[in-house]
């Protein structure tokens, strides 16, 4: 009958392991996520931040939906932005995406 079915052998007492290699996994995945995503991303929330406080009326802009306009009026929490001849919108400040340089849009 041993050819069916083999013989179970004691297995060999396991060895005791340090605490520090068992973790050491995944002290480095945490290590790898911090300097690959959770700084970059905390360093392009802190230049959006510096730059949505340091609108002022004139600057041109691109918001997040793609809307290309020059500040009229800068509030506390919103900017008024003129898009085209008699049209102006007005957005919230952490909607601005980008500012563009002096000149981008002529027709404004």
């Amino acid at each position: 009958m041993s050819f069916f079915i083999s013989d179970a052998f004691a297995a060999a007492p396991a060895e005791a392991q340090d605490p520090l290699m068992s973790f050491l996994p995944l002290i480095l995945i945490f290590v790898v996520f911090y300097f690959l995503l959770i700084r970059p991303q905390t360093k392009r929330a802190k230049e959006h931040k510096k730059m949505v406080s340091e609108l002022t009326k004139g600057d041109e802009i691109v918001t997040n939906g793609g809307l290309l306009g020059r500040i009229t009026q800068v509030g506390e929490n919103f900017v008024q932005v003129r898009v085209a001849d008699n049209v102006e919108v007005k957005i919230q400040k952490q909607a601005v995406a980008n500012l563009m340089p002096k000149g981008t849009s002529k027709e404004l």
